[in-house]
């Protein structure tokens, strides 16, 4: 070797563990599972990045965060450059860190996956979110001159918060309407404590208040008011209201009591704080033996919920263990807490006893076939093998279809045949005047990350036609 030429650092593929609490503690309580890197060990672990010239990570992020820059700024321990680099383009970090599908996004692109390792992009995200919330007051970003424009934002999740930050940061008024009495949509309502704590989501809705964005909750846009009168008031409008349309499998018994919704059940649990009761007001019933309907990252927290509250719970999945679309992680998770899976396993009829309630679950079992078109290889009934499983409770944690409301009050709105707002992709443009859309109302049920990466291209979509 030269003499002037310095040796290669060597690669350490030992990613750095985050600490949790014990499996035999967290199943008892609601209390946030994963604890968040230390100042150290985060620093140890962006000192892993390669800091590529091309780096694959930033083009696979939706929300194209500068990857690299804020995990340098991490290995020097320059936190508050970190942040800042971050929330150029993520308003959320501390949300995304915990929720978001890193494994198949940004991480997955990562240079060292050639050696068999990656960088923990979303870990060091949630930390320097975190680590900015325990400062005293987060700096806030160099605002636009303002411009006289008013944009509505409709639905105050993830879509239509990191719309509003963006439009509120080029200098438009930004108000948000949401139809729940909390901010923060399907971070609210639809993702456990144990996952994603409220106190996170305020801090983040928080930011967004101090920044200038105006908020009204408990209004339903389509009854409280229509979209076309909204249009009057203001020059452009954003919808981003979720899929919110809860799906059932089709088969008898749906009408028992103890058979919920995964959004029925959450919302109860979550946004209302049923868990909690009698300290809250919203009460749900402590069920013996609970079954969820699904394989998602829903019905994990489905599963996990009911386990929390004394329950037994069972996942029934029509496919084997390898094809479950949820998380690795949250998959892990629901198996060391004590949360049974009952594989290639098909519900066919929910049982009901006295007064009407739930009391077992018929069912069939499945073979492997070959794969469909999600490359996940198709569920096959075997004839003749129906048997049934005793609950008192099932949960379908299935998917939801977009929220319908406004579809069905707002003509001259093109909608798809499973009822979403039809958009271009790009620029998330309606086929009415001044209104944009993105999110699970355009695309159906998706990621947290997906659905800012769609307020982010309609803000500017929506910027350009302003200034123009």
């Amino acid at each position: 070797m030269p003499e002037n030429e310095k040796p290669k650092p060597k690669i350490d593929l030992n990613r750095r563990e985050m600490p949790k609490q014990e499996h035999h503690i967290r199943s008892h309580n609601f209390f946030e599972v994963a604890l968040g890197y230390t100042a150290q060990l985060a620093m140890e672990e962006a000192q892993r990045c390669l800091q590529c010239k091309k780096p694959f990570c930033v083009a696979d992020c939706p929300v194209n965060i500068k990857i690299p820059e804020f995990i340098h700024a991490v290995a020097e321990g320059d936190f508050a450059s970190g942040s800042r680099i971050l929330k150029e383009r993520n308003s959320l970090p501390s949300v995304c860190g915990r929720v978001c599908p890193q494994e198949e996004q940004c991480e997955s692109h990562c240079a060292l996956t050639k050696k068999g390792g990656t960088i923990a992009i979303g870990r060091l995200e949630r930390f320097l979110g975190d680590w900015e919330g325990a400062q005293a007051e987060a700096a806030l970003p160099e605002m636009s001159t303002p411009t006289g424009k008013k944009v509505a934002i409709i639905g105050g999740g993830p879509a239509g918060l990191t719309a509003a930050a963006d439009l509120i940061k080029a200098g438009h008024q930004v108000v948000i309407y949401e139809a729940l009495h909390k901010m923060g949509g399907v971070l609210y309502y639809g993702i456990p404590e144990f996952r994603l704590p409220k106190s996170i989501v305020d801090r983040e809705v928080d930011y967004l208040r101090r920044l200038g964005v105006e908020m009204h909750t408990d209004f339903v846009v389509g009854k409280t008011r229509s979209l076309e009168s909204i249009l009057e008031e203001f020059d452009a409008v954003f919808i981003g209201t979720g899929a919110g349309l809860p799906w059932f499998m089709e088969m008898p018994g749906n009408n028992l009591n103890g058979v919920y919704s995964a959004n029925e059940y959450l919302t109860r649990i979550n946004l209302m704080k049923g868990y909690s009761y009698p300290r809250n007001d919203t009460p749900i019933k402590r069920h013996q033996k609970v079954a969820v309907l699904g394989g998602g990252n829903v019905a994990m927290d489905c599963a996990r919920t009911a386990l929390r509250l004394g329950a037994e719970a069972t996942i029934v999945y029509r496919r084997s263990r390898a094809e479950l679309p949820a998380r690795l992680e949250e998959v892990e998770n629901a198996e060391e807490e004590g949360v049974q899976f009952r594989y290639l396993t098909l519900p066919l009829k929910t049982i009901g006893g006295d007064h009407f309630n739930v009391t077992a679950l018929e069912c069939l079992k499945m073979e492997l076939g070959e794969p469909d078109a999600s490359g996940r290889r198709s569920p096959v009934p075997i004839p003749g093998s129906e048997f049934i499983l005793p609950f008192d409770s099932i949960i379908h944690a299935i998917g939801n279809g977009p929220n319908p409301l406004i579809p069905q009050t707002t003509p001259g709105l093109t909608i798809g045949k499973k009822g979403n707002i039809v958009i271009d992709l790009e620029t998330g443009k309606t086929s009415k005047e001044r209104v944009w859309a993105g999110g699970d109302i355009a695309t159906g049920a998706a990621t947290v990350i997906s659905a800012m990466g769609a307020g982010r291209k309609a803000a500017s979509s929506i910027h350009e036609f302003l200034v123009s």
